[in-house]
């Protein structure tokens, strides 16, 4: 038969789904230990909150004043502009780090007089007190191991007067007033009520007197402070304080100091600048004087009025000169290149007119020869040389060229007598030059010395009136741009997080603790454990018994009867095979002993008998036979008569009392060779004969793991119900019910789980021992029973 894909697809959503609900429930069974878990955790979350000190979460937020970005120019920029202090500016991560400096903060501490806490002890915890502490405190005179000896004292105000001052050791130092000088190791203090808060009329307050440094360490510790942006200036100071007012003040004072610090730092140097430059300005005014002296005493020697104007006049026609000079001695050099190209000239070659001097009437003549040629070379193109044109045409040519040599003789003639006049009279000015060159050096030089220590004059006075300026307002390095602020809640203990971590942590604990115990237990549970791992049939579960020498009857309506009645029922359908009229024999085993295999069988057989089936319930577990603690038997049985062959069965046969079907053959006294007795050949034989005499067969056998006495006799089985006990069998044993199974060597074998726990399918149960070794079921057995039903037998 095939089987459609969307049928397994289903089949495995509802395994999914139960396995889900399964886990569902295995832990919903246990949920006691969830609530009272989620409990004990809230509760210990709430004593937590109660006893635990909130942190509040302070903030401020400045402006520090960065050249870089726009800030306001240091005083340092007077040498700057000289290239003295290059690379010396300020910037945004240089005043963080001066901010967190511990001197800084040690100055803050100080000025706060934050080494001395106060502090009130309540009914649940100690808090410290700030601003509204019912006292007020002034020290005086402090030494300097004030800052270094820690030293705790006790003010216990006595009435609306006086108080008495305890010591650390809670021994009294005296009584004084409010308001009196009182002397202490370190220092001189003034207590005082607090006047502005009405304090009661009585209250202990415990003052510390803590190192300076701890306590800047631990300021310096909770101070964070971090730019807002990367292109911004602005810088974020925050802290976290058990006390609000607190770490506001502190931030406050802290950037307070530090714009103080800083303002310090520019009036010091503005002042040294200003001193600096007040005594270079004085050598700077004499040195200036002298060297106008200079300049005057050298133009008066020297006859001048302005040397420099002089001989610029000089050097402007020298170089007129020059450039003219140069401009014949180019023409001549043009006009004789035409001469040289004249005297080679075709009768058919052009002129070159553009390059000739406009002097003269050379490019006249040139630019009528070009004409003419160009005419003539258009006659050529369509007539002959010896046409009269042609001829006359080049006479008319020659003739041009005779006249444009001469004409460029008669130019070059011009030119000469130009370039030597020229020539004369760049000498003559340039011996009117050389007559001053040593005069004007001398007067560049100390002209140079005046003009340079003019401009050094005057820079200085700009520089000391600027600092003049800054000296009057100097502007903070930080500006405030928000006030410290600090948060309406604490931000440490989360309520909502400590209750929310309290609250999964109560789940998590009690699911873990059963997970694990789930992990480490290897105990089979339920019916869900064994069809994972087995193939075999499964005909039921049984509950766990509420007496374990229970016998089902007419009136039993206990769920282990209900359970017992139903493994009946479906174990007709294993034995549909047998035929008609012939006994059903039914053979009851288990892997180890005390897994309630007899319990099964005697309950089976009696559940069987009830319904007016003729039952024979046989004891082969013949090394520890149990069927005698459910019902009374004789000593006598089946070993009895393997081992004499001339008795007769039916003498060992013992109807039960008040169960009108119902027959035991007990196992009879406990034999020395039980493996060679149960080999006899007259086992079979008996099995054949008490077939004939019994509608079922019952038999109560040996475990299968311990011995082998069972499936010596298990070819006489019909069925098997092989006998589970939950919460006792080891789950590394269901493979030798599987080999069992899978080897045929159990017929017609299924599966019977005993002891389960209704209601918690999935629970944890009773732990039992069970020792292994030589001589099986020749000891007494004693399992022990729950630890209530030993008080309750007790108390009985």
């Amino acid at each position: 038969m095939e089987v459609h894909p969307s049928h397994n697809k289903e089949k495995e959503t509802a395994d999914d789904s139960m396995n889900l609900r399964e886990q569902i429930e295995k832990y919903l069974s246990h949920w006691k230990w969830f609530v009272l878990s989620v409990i004990v955790f809230l509760s210990g979350a709430f004593l937590y909150l109660r006893y635990t000190v909130p942190m509040f979460r302070a903030s401020s937020m400045i402006l520090v004043k960065d050249e870089r970005k726009g800030g306001m120019q240091s005083e340092l920029s007077v040498f700057e502009d000289l290239g003295l202090t290059k690379g010396m500016k300020s910037n945004v991560d240089n005043e963080i780090e001066i901010i967190k400096s511990y001197t800084l903060i040690e100055s803050t501490v100080k000025k706060l007089n934050y080494n001395i806490s106060f502090y009130t002890e309540g009914m649940v915890k100690t808090v410290e007190v700030y601003k509204d502490n019912p006292i007020e405190l002034q020290v005086f005179d402090p030494s300097d191991k004030f800052y270094d000896k820690p030293k705790s004292y006790t003010v216990k105000a006595i009435d609306k007067d006086q108080y008495d001052l305890l010591s650390a050791a809670g021994q009294s130092m005296g009584t004084y007033k409010f308001g009196a000088m009182v002397q202490l190791d370190y220092c001189k203090v003034v207590v005082k009520r607090n006047s502005v808060k009405p304090s009661p009329l009585e209250f202990a307050v415990k003052v510390n007197f803590n190192r300076l440094e701890d306590v800047a360490l631990s300021f310096r510790g909770k101070l964070n402070i971090t730019p807002v942006g990367k292109n911004t200036s602005v810088v974020e100071l925050a802290m976290t304080h058990p006390v609000r007012d607190k770490a506001e003040d502190f931030l406050d004072k802290l950037i307070a100091i530090y714009n103080e610090q800083a303002i310090a730092d520019k009036s010091y140097i503005s002042k040294k600048t200003e001193q600096f430059i007040k005594h270079r300005i004085d050598l700077i005014a004499d040195e200036l004087g002298d060297v106008e002296k200079n300049v005057e005493k050298f133009l008066t020697e020297n006859r001048l009025t302005d040397v420099v104007s002089e001989s610029g006049l000089y050097l402007q026609n020298a170089a007129l000169y020059e450039k003219q000079l140069i401009e014949t001695e180019t023409q001549l050099s043009i006009v004789a290149s035409m001469i040289d190209f004249m005297k080679t000239i075709k009768i058919d070659e052009l002129v070159p007119i553009n390059i000739i001097p406009v002097e003269g009437n050379t490019a006249t003549l040139i630019s009528e020869h070009n004409n003419l040629v160009l005419e003539r070379n258009r006659v050529v193109k369509g007539g002959t040389p010896k046409n009269l044109t042609i001829i006359n045409l080049d006479k008319k040519i020659e003739e041009l060229n005779e006249n444009i040599r001469t004409s460029l003789q008669t130019l070059r003639n011009s030119l000469l007598i130009r370039k030597r006049d020229l020539e004369f009279q760049n000498r003559q000015n340039v011996g009117r030059i050389s007559q001053v060159p040593s005069q004007s050096r001398q007067f560049r030089d100390v002209a140079r010395q005046q003009q340079i220590k003019e401009s050094l004059f005057l820079y200085l006075l700009q520089k000391r009136e600027e600092i003049a300026i800054s000296l009057a307002v100097t502007p903070p390095n930080a500006k405030v741009v928000d006030s410290a602020r600090s948060s309406a809640t604490p931000i440490s203990p989360n309520r909502g997080i400590i209750f929310l971590g309290a609250f999964v942590v109560g789940l998590l604990l009690p699911a873990g603790v059963l997970y694990g115990r789930e992990m480490l237990d290897t105990k089979v549970k339920s019916r869900h454990d064994i069809e994972q791992k087995l193939s075999v049939p499964f005909l039921g579960d049984i509950p766990k018994s509420e007496s374990k020498d229970e016998i089902i009857n007419t009136n039993s309506r206990s769920s282990s009867a209900e359970a017992i009645r139903i493994v009946r029922t479906n174990l007709e359908f294993l034995l549909t095979q047998v035929p008609d009229g012939q006994a059903k024999s039914i053979f009851v085993t288990s892997t180890l002993p005390k897994e309630g295999k007899t319990f099964v069988a005697v309950n089976l057989a009696t559940t069987i008998a009830l319904s007016q089936k003729k039952v024979l319930l046989v004891g082969l577990d013949i090394r520890n036979p149990k069927i005698d603690r459910y019902v009374k038997l004789p000593s006598k049985g089946l070993t009895n008569y393997l081992s004499q062959k001339d008795n007769d069965i039916d003498q060992y046969i013992v109807p039960i009392e008040g169960h009108d079907s119902l027959y035991v053959l007990p196992s009879g006294v406990i034999p020395p060779n039980p493996v060679e007795l149960l080999m006899n050949p007259r086992m079979e034989e008996l099995f054949a004969q008490l077939k004939t005499k019994f509608d079922y067969i019952i038999v109560d056998t040996a475990p299968v793991s311990v011995v082998t006495d069972t499936l010596l006799i298990a070819r006489n089985a019909d069925a098997f119900i092989y006998v589970m006990r939950a919460n006792y069998l080891d789950k590394r044993m269901l493979k030798i019910a599987d080999t069992f199974y899978r080897e045929k060597k159990l017929p017609n074998m299924s599966i019977v789980l005993n002891d389960t726990l209704w209601g918690k399918p999935y629970g944890y149960g009773y732990g039992y021992g069970y020792g292994y070794g030589y001589g099986y079921g020749y000891g007494q057995d004693v399992e022990k029973e729950p630890w209530y039903k030993t008080i309750f037998k007790k108390k009985a």
